[in-house]
């Protein structure tokens, strides 16, 4: 017997015969063999078609291609929020031309509830800000005997995970002996008040 032929037909339903339809609506599969080699029978399922036997094939459905789908992402937007500072959390200070060493010391004096740490990674929280510091002059020194200076900064603290700005303060201290100590410890001091509740 000769090798099996598969080829594809149209027709508008799945009889026995297509022959003569010209509109095609549905693909039909055939599977058919030449009836002129000898002994060539024509079977129970299959049909004569210009000399050939042929018998339908199931087709098998076709296969949709895999839809990649893109892992679901919260928005930042609905991270939960939380302003009030976990003690004992890690804290970055950000430079600050100077004042970040003032303020360090000031934690270590006024027992804020902080770990600071060297790697902004490894932080819970960041603190940034500035620090004005402005010396005597020397009127002020002759005339009124005054050495000391005046000195302003500000302090924000954000929280790394959710960008959300937990605590912010600001200082204006007139005619300080110590400058930016003071107005350090005075960050300070505030902080750790907000830290327990207090402000």
């Amino acid at each position: 017997m000769k090798p099996l032929l598969l080829f594809p037909i149209f027709c508008f339903a799945l009889s026995s015969s297509c022959l003569g339809q010209t509109a095609a609506v549905a693909p039909i599969q055939l599977k058919c063999h030449k009836m002129d080699a000898p002994g060539s029978v024509l079977g129970p399922d299959e049909t004569l078609m210009h000399g050939m036997a042929c018998r339908q094939v199931k087709q098998a459905p076709p296969v949709q291609p895999a839809q990649v789908v893109a892992p679901a992402t919260k928005p930042l937007s609905t991270l939960p929020t939380s302003l009030k500072i976990v003690p004992n959390s890690r804290v970055f200070i950000a430079p600050m031309d100077g004042f970040e060493s003032y303020l360090l010391a000031a934690f270590g004096k006024k027992n804020v509830q902080l770990i600071p740490v060297a790697d902004q990674n490894l932080a819970d929280y960041v603190i940034s800000g500035t620090s004005l510091d402005k010396k005597a002059g020397w009127a002020k020194i002759i005339f009124m005997g005054n050495v000391h200076s005046d000195n302003a900064a500000s302090i924000t603290m954000t929280d790394r995970r959710t960008s959300a700005i937990v605590y912010a303060y600001a200082v204006d201290k007139k005619s300080t002996l110590h400058g930016q100590q003071t107005t350090a410890e005075a960050c300070a001091k505030h902080l750790q008040a907000h830290i327990e509740g207090r402000q």
